[in-house]
């Protein structure tokens, strides 16, 4: 059966690539995930490995021309339905070859293998819906490989929606029989994750123990050298590497699947000649001895030399980072205003509590004061919780006061948020913020507790940093920094230089709504609340 490869998807909005290098030709016979072109699209130089083994019968584009995604790229010629009988098959023929006086023996336990795998079934798992709107999502990472038994619920892999890392369970026990796609790649809603071997019934037949031990040396002397047809399987870096030592990569040795070669491969392959040319140096004279290492410490030094720049896809988080940053400051346009705080008074408040009130479900921070102070201060000033339609014709007031806080996660930039912090205590905010903080570092965070924002704070200051110039997070209308605190030296009410605890804070407003007589009025009862708590404790109802 003749089957025509389609290129896939290789980059968000890619719909075109030139096809740099083909790594085999018409009539060879390739393997399973064998790199089959080279190719570059505006960002990055793509290798298309083979999804299937086979005869390549036809190639639709010539070295230089633009390919088309989701049309042919080369056209394969597949040996029957691949089936787990067939590859047994395979390694048995070689194995009775090998030792034919137990060729009546080895047929009967090939006979009670393909009872055996007749009661298996192959069952493909369909990505799920993972978010409301998400069609597709990058795979992180694999958390087993092929050939590995999984039980039910078993995490399978790691995957990054537009929001928030995703771990995708195995709906069923068995043996992974296919991974559909590689760690990077963007992978489909509805379409196959993976593939899943069910077991249906017990085995109906026995074997003959004699014959399967006699047989077993055989079969593995057969399937212990990987396949290496065609060119090298490895990466453009592995050869890059390769090309920069002058050695050849169909004298290494792979270690990948189907003897991929990797960077470690040529580095121990290298190290083998060195230690060959140092062996065979005692016998020689001592000029050839020098030249030798003059030689491998110029080979060294090539290497050392030799650099390449890091091409990175930006996906996931940081492009929804990276689109809603550049629509906010396109369409809002901001205004900056800054404050100086003096808060030794909280600080002390919050150290004589922190001992009493803090646990591993609650870390008693200064945020907790910080958003409580400034749902009291909001209460005066809603304009600051408001939102703006796109065409600013239209200004509604939240009346919940959901206050976000920007999160230096692995992932990205997160900024969950506190859902009704006018309703909640400084401990019940604590608890939330050390709860939302825990799930955005590792990446985790649901998508309800990114939604329905109405105003943020970065506290900037925790990593260093006094003033800053925060984006705001469209479609809210406000978002203040807070800089480090520091001990300072001030001047007291009799004229006295005293240690205070100062910090810096940065406001920016949407101007179309915020004048900056109203961010200023607000910032300064803000900062009432937070210089003298027991202002802020009057105010709480």
């Amino acid at each position: 059966m003749i089957k025509d490869f389609i290129l896939p998807d290789i980059g968000e909005g890619v719909v075109e690539c030139e096809l740099v290098e083909w790594l085999v030709k018409e009539g060879d016979t390739v393997v399973e995930d064998q790199p089959i072109a080279d190719v570059m699209t505006d960002k990055a130089l793509v290798q298309i490995p083979a999804p299937f083994a086979g005869v390549v019968t036809k190639l639709y584009y010539a070295k230089g021309d633009i390919a088309k995604v989701h049309a042919p790229l080369y056209a394969v010629q597949i040996e029957g339905a691949v089936e787990i009988i067939d590859e047994e098959s395979v390694v048995a023929k070689p194995a009775a070859k090998i030792a034919e006086p137990i060729a009546s023996e080895t047929l009967a336990t090939t006979n009670a293998n393909t009872l055996s795998h007749s009661s298996v079934s192959i069952e493909e798992f369909l990505l799920p819906d993972i978010g409301e709107g998400i069609v597709e999502c990058e795979l992180v990472e694999w958390l087993v490989s092929e050939g590995d038994r999984v039980e039910e619920d078993q995490p399978i892999a790691d995957v990054m929606t537009d929001k928030a890392l995703v771990q995708i369970p195995a709906i069923k026990a068995g043996k992974i029989a296919k991974l559909h796609y590689r760690k990077g790649q963007l992978a489909k809603v509805h379409a196959p994750l993976y593939a899943i071997e069910v077991e249906q019934t017990a085995s109906a037949a026995t074997t003959n123990t004699d014959t399967v031990a006699s047989a077993a040396p055989a079969a593995q002397a057969v399937s212990s050298e990987p396949a290496r047809q065609g060119k090298a399987l490895a990466s453009p870096a592995v050869r890059r590497m390769a090309r920069s030592l002058d050695i050849d990569l169909s004298r290494v040795s792979g270690t990948g699947k189907h003897g991929r070669v990797y960077k470690e491969d040529i580095t121990r392959f290298q190290q083998q000649g060195a230690n060959s040319v140092i062996s065979a140096a005692p016998s020689a004279t001592q000029v050839q001895a020098t030249q030798a290492q003059t030689s491998l410490a110029q080979v060294s030094t090539s290497a050392a030399t030799q650099r390449a720049d890091t091409v990175e896809p930006i996906r996931g988080v940081k492009a929804v980072m990276a689109r809603m940053m550049v629509e906010s400051v396109s369409s809002i346009p901001h205004f900056t205003y800054c404050e100086e705080f003096d808060l030794t008074d909280l600080v002390a408040l919050r150290e004589s509590m922190k001992a009493k009130y803090s646990t591993d479900e609650v870390k008693l921070t200064m945020m907790p004061f910080f958003m409580k102070s400034m749902s009291l201060a909001i209460g005066q000033f809603p304009v600051m919780n408001s939102q703006v339609n796109a065409d600013c014709t239209e200004l509604t007031y939240k009346a919940r006061h959901n206050i976000g806080m920007a999160v230096d996660s692995k992932v990205g930039l997160l900024v969950p948020n506190i859902k009704d912090v006018q309703d909640k205590s400084i401990l019940e905010i604590a608890a939330e913020i050390t709860r939302l903080t825990q799930a955005a570092r590792s990446g985790r965070v649901a998508p309800a507790d990114l939604k329905d924002g109405t105003i943020s704070i970065s506290n900037i200051g925790a990593l260093g940093g006094t003033v800053a110039t925060p984006i705001i997070n469209k479609p809210e209308v406000a978002i203040v920094a807070l800089g480090k605190l520091q001990t300072l030296p001030r001047f007291n009410a009799k004229g006295e230089v005293e240690a205070r605890q100062i910090m810096q804070v940065s406001w920016s407003g949407d101007h179309r709504v915020i004048d900056g007589g109203t961010i200023a009025r607000f910032c300064n009862l803000w900062k009432q609340y937070l210089e003298q708590p027991q202002e802020m404790l009057l105010a709480m109802r």
